[in-house]
Order: structure tokens, then sequence, then C-alpha cells
């Protein structure tokens, strides 16, 4: 083989990881959080009150707070769960079905924002507490699309696809929605069951396989 031939198969292996590289994505872990409207937040934590951004995330205006809560099941509670800004119109509680278990919740699988046919749960700070007559559910995972990323990843909003995982325990995650929007950026999001099952650590990506 001639030193020519050579350069060529490295140049187009080369080209060919890079037009991988370009197809993938960060896939980021999401703990058990909760997402607050203002009628619960005055409950808990006094009227007027406004939480404190401690951490900024990956999705544009969306933040941890310093705040902490906890959430009573009708079999068990779990403490200092922490609340994502900003408020929301509905509450939201999003756990695995591990915590859902422990809680003795039956949560069902369904995409942020679905809270329909959910049970509920009691918030408690302190001696202040909230009752949710519904709003609890394990996040259906998904990936966030930034519209101008869609075309180059080839996918449309709503589409259900397969994600590879590129991890230590690689992967491949079925039936992962696709939400497309100029709000977005693009990563996808798995609850820590799922992480666990993939041997998640940060930085960790992935790409989509359309089977």
């Amino acid at each position: 083989m001639t030193k020519n031939n050579i350069d060529t198969i490295v140049d187009i292996v080369v080209s060919r990881i890079y037009e991988v590289m370009d197809q993938t994505f960060e896939i980021e872990a999401s703990g058990r959080h909760i997402h607050l409207n203002r009628e619960a937040i005055d409950s808990l934590f006094g009227e007027g009150y406004e939480l404190h951004p401690s951490k900024y995330l990956s999705q544009p205006g969306e933040f941890a707070s310093e705040e902490r809560v906890s959430i009573k099941g009708p079999k068990d509670t779990i403490h200092n769960v922490i609340i994502l800004g900003p408020e929301r119109k509905n509450c939201q509680v999003e756990v695995s079905l591990t915590d859902a278990r422990l809680l003795g919740v039956n949560a069902p699988v369904q995409l942020s924002g679905n809270i329909e046919n959910t049970p509920g749960i009691i918030l408690m700070n302190g001696s202040k507490s909230f009752v949710l007559d519904r709003g609890v559910i394990v996040a259906k995972r998904h990936v966030h699309v930034k519209d101008i990323d869609a075309q180059r990843l080839g996918v449309k909003d709503q589409e259900r696809v397969s994600v590879q995982v590129f991890s230590e325990r690689p992967l491949i995650f079925d039936d992962v929605i696709v939400r497309v929007s100029p709000k977005f950026e693009t990563y996808m999001h798995i609850d820590y069951d799922e992480a666990n099952a993939c041997g998640y650590k940060k930085g960790v990506r992935g790409r989509i396989v359309k089977r």
C-alpha cells in the first residue's frame, strides 16, 4: 500500500469521525425536582416570595434554586428536593420510578407538562405544607432540539426516535420524544434510573438512531 493510499484512508476515517460527532449531543441526567406555581410558593415560603437561583441550567432561563422542600407520599418522605425555576402555571413533581415506589405513588411515565391523570403529593417546608391533588410524574426521556439543529439531526417536533448512548455501559434508548423549539438548546434528558443503566457520567454524548 502506497503512502498516498494510506493518507487517503486516514482522511476518509477522520472525515467519518467528524461526521458522526456532528450528529451527537450531550446527555444530561436529571434528579428528582419540583416546579412550583405562585400559589404553592406563597404557601410554602410566604406571600410574594421569589426563588433564589443558585445555578442556571442548560435550557435558557431555567435555574436550580437555593430553596428545598420535602415531598411526602403515602409510604415515605423524601427530603431536600430541589426546586427549579422560574415559577410555572402548574406544579409538577418529577421523580424516578425508584422514588415513586419509595413514596408509594403510582406515578405514570409522561412528558413534562402533561399532568392529566397523575397522583398528588404533599409538599413541606418546615411547618408549612401544600397539598397537590395531582402533578407527580416520571418524566419521559426526551431530546430538546434547538430549531436550527433539527435539520442537522434529521428530526421533527414530537417525533419518536432511538438514541445510542456512548458511555461505559453503552445502550440504545428507544421511544425517545423529540421536542423542537427556538427556545431550546440541544440536550437529551434522562432520569437517574436511566443514567445508572447506561453508566452515565457528565459529558456523555448520544446520537439519534432511526430504525
